[in-house]
């Protein structure tokens, strides 16, 4: 899902080289934080947050079924 995740960003932003995606693991949930050119936020959080919720439904759908929900959250790089 980290590709995932770290693919479909990248494909959205002008300075790709400067995604990164971590992974943290909590015993409910599965939290991916993606870190950004702080120019390319907006092109990520999309109109109305409409480009971010379309990624978190992705990864809820791509989620399999009885297991962790996916969280996605956006970190200015720095």
């Amino acid at each position: 899902m980290k590709y995932f995740v770290e693919f479909v960003v990248s494909s959205l932003v002008k300075h790709a080289e400067e995604v990164e995606v971590a992974v943290v693991e909590k015993p409910d949930s599965i939290a991916y934080l993606v870190r950004l050119n702080q120019f390319d936020i907006g092109r990520v959080i999309g109109k109305n947050g409409r480009t971010i919720s379309a990624i978190r439904s992705l990864c809820h759908a791509a989620t399999p079924r009885g297991g962790r929900p996916a969280l996605v959250e956006i970190v200015e790089h720095r």
